[in-house]
């Protein structure tokens, strides 16, 4: 159980937390919320005690044990048993069977132990690291993101892990139905302060909503009332029969204070340059296979797939088989080993991929880099697009070398925004946004005016989304037409997803 009272912490002119409370009670598993660069992180790296606190306490019972769950996932031991049991507190260190124990219970066998760690799949990869966690025996598991760049086999084995883990969970993620299914209580660091409630992402906001919406209308209604005593008391100041009482209704507005306008939190707003298609295909993929050497075995192999006007297609399956490869090839990033990709002469394509970060010209400012995807795009296109991308003002003369991942996320979208397009190709474009900016990215796909294939592992986008499927699963690729439920009921995943 943690309790935080009255924290404080402020980076130079940037306040991130005002007097913040939050209580984690016994079984509770929270949901942290907010926008990127609102603190959760910092929150997070504070209860850990990584991060100095200006002001304020976070406290927990003696002897309360924390296990983080980190993003990144770094192993130093050459087998699974080794790197499970360096979770071992110093007075177990030689009881391994403890760590084999756990290593059981989630789906290791004998012959895993003495495997290298880097040959599982992400998702056995983030079981081990939650296996080094369990084995120092922690009273409350912290996870920032677990989500990203897990499959959704894995993302789905990791609900139903938390859902039954007895102890206490503090987990932030851009995946809302993730945390909805997962969460008792959902918190949200919001304006500085922290706001909790016993339920989903969506009750909480909406109560936010209703508050700060009875907030500015009781603004207004005292802004009209003081403005009405301040006329009368300018009025009849000068009356010497009237000075007791505009001299006590003085006094009064003085003692009551100035509610202030609440401060305008910008949001992130997408919306794709549709350009107008005549034609009723786009492209084809006619029996095309793929190996990174030229030769079999083909990691893509006989495969076709037209792609008409309007379609929304979503890529899906484990790691590692080839999703974000098929997603180059039908965008011309890589060429096919055998077949032929067909796309009509006047297509205009725009392509968001987890590699293009490298692509960014280090030296440029946003501005520069948004305006470099089309020539005739002008500075105040350029900024329009920058503010709604949430850099305004001079945050649009940030340099790309100073940018965190999620802001140059952000960027790779604004060179796509900024061009006009009849087709949009998107690998696991949420990544490193935050849970608003995710709903409005897929409100700007749902809006586009044009095609959209795109690989993700996120369950509520692809309900939201996908038309047509095209799936890695049981060693082969098929394309299903119909949405992630048909597929989910007329299909369903085979248990090869859940191989090691």
């Amino acid at each position: 159980m943690i309790k935080i009272c009255d924290l404080n912490k402020a980076y130079g002119d940037q306040i991130l937390f005002k007097d913040l409370n939050i209580s984690v009670n016994r079984g509770e598993k929270i949901g942290l919320v907010g926008r990127n660069g609102h603190g959760k992180s910092t929150l997070f790296h504070m209860i850990l005690g990584n991060s100095e606190i200006d002001s304020g306490s976070i406290t927990a019972p003696k002897s309360y044990r924390i296990g983080y769950l980190e993003q990144h996932i770094h192993f130093i031991k050459p087998t699974v048993i080794e790197e499970g049991c360096l979770g071992l507190p110093a007075d177990e260190e030689y009881d391994t069977w403890k760590v084999e124990k756990i290593l059981f219970g989630l789906g290791f066998s004998d012959e895993d132990m003495h495997r290298n760690p880097t040959e599982f799949s992400g998702g056995f990869q983030i079981r081990l690291n939650l296996a080094k966690l369990l084995s120092s025996h922690p009273d409350m598991l912290m996870l920032d993101e677990p989500n990203n760049y897990l499959d959704i086999v894995a993302i789905r084995w990791l609900e139903e892990f938390l859902k039954s883990w007895q102890g206490e969970v503090m987990l932030i993620t851009h995946d809302r139905s993730f945390m909805d299914r997962v969460c008792t209580h959902t918190v949200a660091i919001h304006r500085q302060i922290a706001r909790k409630v016993e339920g989903s992402t969506e009750k909480l906001y909406t109560q936010i909503n209703q508050e700060e919406e009875i907030y500015e209308k009781t603004r207004l209604n005292e802004q009209k009332k003081r403005r009405q005593e301040e006329l009368f008391i300018e009025r009849f100041k000068a009356r010497a029969s009237f000075a007791s009482r505009t001299h006590s209704r003085a006094r009064k507005l003085e003692k009551q204070g100035v509610m202030k306008e609440l401060e305008n939190i910008d949001d992130l707003e997408l919306y794709f340059n549709s350009a107008h298609f005549g034609g009723d295909q786009m492209m084809a993929a006619e029996d095309i296979s793929f190996s990174y050497s030229g030769a079999k075995p083909y990691l893509i192999d006989s495969f076709t797939l037209p792609v008409g006007k309007n379609d929304r297609i979503c890529i899906i399956g484990k790691n590692g088989k080839g999703k974000s490869t098929l997603l180059k090839l039908l965008a011309g990033e890589l060429s096919p080993t055998r077949g032929e990709i067909k796309k009509h002469p006047v297509l205009m394509e725009g392509y968001f991929g987890q590699t293009n970060k490298l692509d960014l010209e280090e030296s440029n400012t946003v501005l520069e880099e948004i305006m470099s995807a089309d020539k005739k795009c002008s500075v105040n296109t350029a900024r329009n697009i920058a503010g709604g991308l949430m850099f305004s003002g001079d945050n649009a003369l940030k340099k790309i070398k100073v940018l965190s991942g999620g802001e140059k996320s952000r960027v790779l979208l604004g060179k796509i925004l900024v061009k006009p397009c009849h087709l949009l190709f998107l690998d696991e474009p949420t990544n490193h946004l935050d849970m608003q900016s995710c709903d409005s990215l897929i409100e700007a796909i749902d809006s586009f005016d044009g095609s959209v294939v795109m690989v993700t592992h996120n369950e509520m986008y692809l309900r939201s989304v996908a038309t047509k499927l095209i799936v890695f699963d049981n060693g082969r690729i098929t394309v299903f037409n119909g949405g992630y439920d048909d597929f989910l009921r007329d299909v369903g995943w085979s248990d090869e997803n859940y191989s090691r």
